[in-house]
């Protein structure tokens, strides 16, 4: 992915020099990726096979900290709307 991005760049940036739009795409083309898509590729490719397992404590540390955040929230709404919640649960258990 990341040499895609880096071909992309290079392309647009070689473009630029007869308009400089360009190079407004290939800053938000690099903005893009390392917003969005350095992370989804780093985490894709530590599954596998090769992959060292560097990421997988970060990983499972992302999972733990995301499932405690939805728990906590379960539990408040639980705790602030005691009659919803019930009929939540009961309509879960038909």
């Amino acid at each position: 992915m990341g040499t895609i991005v880096i071909s992309g760049t290079v392309v647009l940036v070689i473009l630029g020099f007869g308009n400089h739009s360009w190079w407004l795409a290939a800053v938000a083309l690099l903005f893009l990726y390392v917003r969005y898509g350095r992370g989804s590729s780093s985490a894709s490719s530590s599954g596998g096979p090769s992959g060292g397992g560097g990421g997988t404590a970060d990983d499972y540390k992302t999972y733990r900290d995301r499932r405690d955040q939805q728990a906590k929230w379960e539990r408040r709404y639980r705790r602030e709307r005691p009659l919803e919640s019930r009929r939540q649960q009961s309509e879960k258990g038909r």
